[in-house]
C-alpha cells in the first residue's frame, strides 16, 4: 500500500507542468515549439535563460520535495525509505512524462530525475553534477550530459545498495533495482530521439552566448 500511494501522490506532483505553465502565462503553448518539449532544454531554447532557470526549478522541486517528505514520513522504516523514495520520484517522472490532461505529451523527466537523485544521496548528486557539466561544457549535448546522468543513477544504487548503503533487506534489492532501472530507462526511452541524432551527428548543440544552436 505505502508503494501504490507514493507512486500515485508522485504522479500528482509530477502533472505540475512547469513549462507548460510558464509558457502559458507568455502566451505561448511551449509543446508546439522547438523540439515540441515542454521540458527545460526546450524552454531554454524557445523563452531563454530565464526560462530555463524557472523551468527547471519547478521541474527539480517537484520531485525533491515529495522525496524528501517521504523521508520523514517513513523515518520509523529505515528499511523501506530508499525503496519508497524511488517509486516516489518514479510517479513525479511518469507524471511529468505523460500528463493525462495533456494528452500524455509532457518533458523528458531530467530535471524531476535530478531531484530525486538529490533526495536520495548527496555523493551520488556531486558526481552527477561533474559528468553532466562536463559532458555539456566539452560536446554542448544536453541530452548526452542527461543520458550519462541517467547511467551514474543507475550503477550507483546498484553498486551501493549491494554493499549495504541504504538499509535495505536482501529480499528487497531485486525490487530496488527494478525502480532504479525503470527511472534510468525512462530516461532512455523518452531520449530515443535525440539517440539516434546523436549516432548520425544531427542532434542540437546547446549555445554559451553565442545565439547558435
Amino acid at each position: 500500500m505505502e508503494r501504490i500511494i507514493c507512486l500515485i501522490a508522485g504522479y500528482l506532483c509530477g502533472l505540475i507542468q512547469s513549462g507548460y505553465f510558464y509558457g502559458k502565462v507568455h502566451k505561448i503553448d511551449i509543446r508546439k515549439h522547438g523540439s515540441g518539449n515542454s521540458g527545460t532544454t526546450n524552454a531554454l531554447r524557445v523563452m531563454g535563460p530565464k526560462a530555463g532557470a524557472v523551468v527547471f526549478s519547478g521541474d527539480f522541486l517537484k520531485a525533491l520535495l515529495p522525496c524528501l517528505a517521504v523521508r520523514v514520513i517513513f523515518k520509523q522504516q529505515p528499511e523501506m525509505i530508499y525503496i519508497l523514495i524511488l517509486y516516489t520520484g518514479l510517479g513525479v517522472i511518469l507524471g511529468h512524462n505523460y500528463p493525462f490532461y495533456l494528452n500524455f505529451k509532457g518533458g523528458k523527466g531530467i530535471a524531476a530525475t535530478a531531484g530525486l537523485i538529490v533526495a536520495s544521496d548527496l555523493r551520488m548528486t556531486l558526481l552527477c553534477i561533474v559528468a553532466f557539466v562536463l559532458i555539456v561544457l566539452i560536446t554542448r549535448y544536453v541530452s548526452l550530459g542527461s543520458l550519462i546522468v541517467a547511467v551514474i543513477f543507475f550503477a550507483w544504487l546498484f553498486l551501493f545498495a549491494r554493499a549495504g548503503a541504504y538499509g535495505l533487506i536482501q529480499e528487497g534489492l531485486p525490487e530496488f533495482y527494478m525502480v532504479a532501472a525503470m527511472i534510468s530507462g525512462l530516461a532512455f526511452w523518452r531520449h530515443r530521439a535525440n539517440i539516434m541524432r546523436l549516432v548520425r551527428g544531427g542532434e542540437n548543440k546547446i549555445s554559451f552566448g553565442s545565439g547558435k544552436k
